[in-house]
């Protein structure tokens, strides 16, 4: 018997989980120690930023909200790579990609907070809002990257899925497509171990989830997506490759979720503290600190009055979150219907006699 074809995944690392580096020739952006300073100072503010949202929801002042804590080396190495022409097309956690193209904190807690307008949020006004139904966020990629090659943009369109949504229709209908047509696409597969209660090993029987851009004809990688400099350097040569012309690629990040699925879950039930606690001796932060440290380029005192900057930022953004003037109650049918239907029409004009009523 010969063998049709054969595939290889290769997996990418440079920072240990202790913090050291296990390559000796690092990328160039990388041997920039005062820009590695700055992604890790973007790390820490997103950590800072998801603590207190998490505080907002269990005090009342904010409703169910994903948490994005032990995904920050994936989100910060996505956001750094881009560039503003691009397109990021986002599911309900990258935050951290988002506050590096200009999204302000305030505009995501609106958006949790039930109030849509946050999704109407500062950046590129190219780039695609939250998406929480799973995977749909991967065509409108698929549909931003066809139109890139059609009008020959030298741009990409970025896309970020779960471990769980690699198992939904819509991503492979937008990888087939990419891998079809050659079309500048990065789909990077958030790989946090879970699926809401359902663990990866339950989800598929593939080794990786990075093969499953190889049966798409595009190129595979899997990396470690709590080392900041790996997640970094694969989105450059995917970027790359994408913006001259030779195709789109899958770039699966393995990371762990810290935190419940959203504030309305409750991990415990599902998983085993031992997994838990082992995951923290990996997570990003910690590595990427120790990393710098050891470069002489950080230390505790940074550390400790970087975390003061960003607790009063937070406390500037909540209190522009909490001074939001709420919209009134027509807007609740004014903005889906060009025209209104009959029966939204009659619920509209009970609605504001009820609350005319009741002043």
């Amino acid at each position: 018997m010969t063998i049709a074809a054969s595939f290889e995944i290769e997996y990418l690392q440079y920072l240990d989980a202790t913090g050291k580096a296990t390559q000796t020739d690092l990328p160039e952006f990388a041997r920039d120690l005062d820009h590695m300073v700055d992604l890790y100072k973007t790390m820490l503010f997103l950590r800072v930023f998801d603590t207190k949202s998490i505080a907002l929801q269990r005090t009342g002042k904010l409703g169910t909200y994903a948490s994005c804590l032990g995904h920050e080396a994936v989100y910060i190495g996505i956001g750094s790579a881009m560039q503003e022409e691009d397109i990021f097309a986002p599911s309900y956690r990258e935050y951290g990609t988002q506050f590096i193209r200009g999204v302000k904190p305030r505009e995501v807690l609106l958006y949790w907070g039930g109030d849509e307008r946050g999704s109407d949020f500062s950046g590129p006004i190219h780039d695609f809002p939250w998406t929480v139904p799973i995977g749909t966020q991967c065509l409108h990629a698929a549909g931003s990257a066809l139109a890139f090659k059609l009008r020959k943009e030298p741009r990409v369109a970025v896309f970020c899925i779960g471990d769980g949504g690699t198992s939904k229709a819509d991503f492979y209908g937008a990888i087939n497509v990419a891998g079809a047509m050659q079309l500048p696409l990065v789909a990077v597969i958030v790989n946090n171990q879970w699926a809401i209660s359902t663990p990866r090993q339950a989800q598929t029987g593939a080794k990786t989830l990075a093969q499953k851009g190889l049966a798409a004809g595009l190129e595979s990688l899997q990396v470690d997506g709590n080392d900041l400099i790996a997640v970094r350097a694969a989105m450059d040569h995917a970027l790359k490759r994408a913006r001259h012309g030779h195709g789109g690629s899958v770039i699966e990040a393995i990371t762990y979720r810290l935190s419940d699925h959203t504030t309305a879950d409750d991990a415990r039930r599902y998983r085993d503290d031992a997994e838990v606690k082992a995951a923290w001796a990996r997570e990003p932060m910690l590595r990427l600190r120790t990393w710098l440290q050891l470069a002489g380029a950080w230390d505790e005192q940074r550390e400790e009055a970087w975390k003061v900057q960003c607790g009063q930022r937070m406390d500037e953004e909540v209190n522009a979150y909490l001074g939001t003037r709420t919209q009134p109650l027509e807007a609740t049918f004014d903005y889906t219907y060009a025209e209104l239907p009959t029966d939204l029409v009659e619920q509209r004009t009970a609605a504001l006699a009820a609350e005319s009523a009741s002043h």
